[in-house]
């Protein structure tokens, strides 16, 4: 018999920790290699963790609520085999992995053991996790301070997007005077609400809050600009009613309209370079890749983005599979952080729900978004060879909001634009 760390495993390239939702296993069963035994949150997704070796779950190291650095035991598994690196030398390397890799100041907090509660509570009795904590130590944030800060967490913790985004906020103010320090913009206090006994009240979930405070942080970021535009459809559309039945039968999945979407973006990024990019304070960064994002609605009325990677170096067949495959493992809660990361430019299909045009809310770091709306038949002027005719066209409207910090109406209106005329000169002719 041997005995082997199970430890707290890595979740995408940005998450250095993750929280203990639940343990679908108890201790004393009987586990199976690559078995889902917990459930575990992080800033970017909530996910099953498997599994890595096939035994007797012998003891559980954290307990349901606690933040665990990544690369930290979690649980001791015994095995029948035995194990040809031992469990102290697998943890110590995945160790060293992460602190070489990650930024100086959370090396010392991945190095650390599994956190419990407990350890990481404060004198006002809510929870900090370590790299929380070091944040706060690294930017001299007090103790009085850092209890005013909101927490998006589970139960209302302080995430390490809640600090950084109140750092962004708090650097961005101006500098008091020492002798004569000037006062502070008070948040603005929300509005007392009314409650009756009928009212029903209901918790937001810990997806809601980090939705909402991450909206809310955009807003105050960006100065939302948006143009419209309209768009004809009706090459696109006859198309895929030709030949979505074959596509069905030769690929055993759907073809949407969200593909022919992402194409179009990906094509006119390609043409407009400087759509492609994000701010870092008075840098612009402008990405190489292009990684589009796509706004999915869950069975529980969140939202959530998972990311096609270098969208511009596949074609619509490509394209389509990964959007099936994304959104399925959404809906069914299957996505990693990896899922969820890198997105450089995001598109909302708000017409899945019957409206014709939105204005969306850039998700930060990016710096634009499109919503496509509801595509509907309008009769419009058609210029024929003979002349000017009036015929039934299938019509979409785009939405294009984008950050006026660094993006103008000329390049967010020709932008929007370019897509439109890559989605009208769609060829009735391609094949899959």
């Amino acid at each position: 018999m041997a005995s082997v760390e199970m430890l707290m495993p890595k979740m995408g390239e940005s998450i250095i920790e993750g929280t203990i939702l639940s343990w679908l296993k108890s201790e004393g069963d009987e586990i199976e290699q690559d078995e889902s035994v917990l459930e575990v949150a992080t800033d970017k997704v909530d996910t099953e963790v498997p599994a890595t070796h096939g035994g007797i779950l012998k003891k559980i190291l954290a307990k349901e609520g606690d933040v665990i650095a990544v690369g930290a035991p979690i649980a001791i598994i015994e095995t029948s085999d035995e194990v040809e690196v031992p469990a102290t030398e697998s943890s110590d390397t995945q160790k060293e992995e992460l602190v070489a890799a990650a930024p100086d100041n959370t090396a010392s907090i991945i190095s650390e053991p599994a956190v419990s509660s407990a350890d990481a509570s404060s004198e006002d009795g809510r929870f900090y996790s370590p790299l929380v904590k070091s944040i706060a130590k690294e930017e001299g944030i007090s103790a009085a301070e850092l209890s005013k800060i909101p927490g998006t967490g589970k139960e209302g913790r302080v995430t390490k997007q809640d600090m950084l985004s109140y750092l962004k906020n708090r650097k961005a103010a101006p500098a008091q005077e020492t002798a004569a320090p000037a006062p502070s913009i008070a948040e603005p206090k929300p509005v007392p609400v009314s409650i009756s006994a009928s009212d029903e009240i209901i918790e937001m979930d810990r997806m809601r809050k980090m939705i909402a405070q991450r909206m809310v942080d955009s807003k105050r970021i960006s100065p939302h600009v948006t143009s419209f535009v309209e768009a004809d459809m009706t090459n696109i559309v006859l198309w895929r009613e030709k030949n979505k039945h074959a596509y069905k039968e030769k690929y055993g999945e759907p073809i949407t309209y969200t593909p022919f979407f992402i194409e179009a973006i990906a094509k006119a990024i390609r043409d407009f370079p400087m759509i492609n990019i994000s701010v870092d304070g008075d840098r612009i960064i402008k990405k190489k890749a292009i990684n589009i994002g796509m706004a999915v609605a869950l069975p529980s009325g969140n939202l959530i983005v998972p990311v096609i990677k270098n969208a511009d170096q596949l074609n619509l067949v490509g394209i389509s599979k990964q959007v099936n495959d994304l959104a399925n493992r959404a809906r069914n809660n299957k996505l990693n952080g990896d899922d969820l990361a890198g997105g450089t430019y995001t598109v909302s299909n708000v017409g899945s729900f019957g409206n014709v045009m939105g204005t969306p809310i850039i998700p930060q770091p990016q710096v634009a978004i499109m919503a496509v709306g509801a595509i509907v038949k309008k009769p419009a002027v058609v210029e024929t060879p003979t002349g000017d005719v009036i015929a039934i066209r299938h019509k979409m409207f785009l939405s294009h909001s984008y950050d006026h910090r660094v993006v103008d109406g000329s390049l967010g209106g020709m932008f929007v634009r370019r897509v439109a005329d890559y989605l009208e000169a769609f060829d009735m002719n391609s094949s899959f």
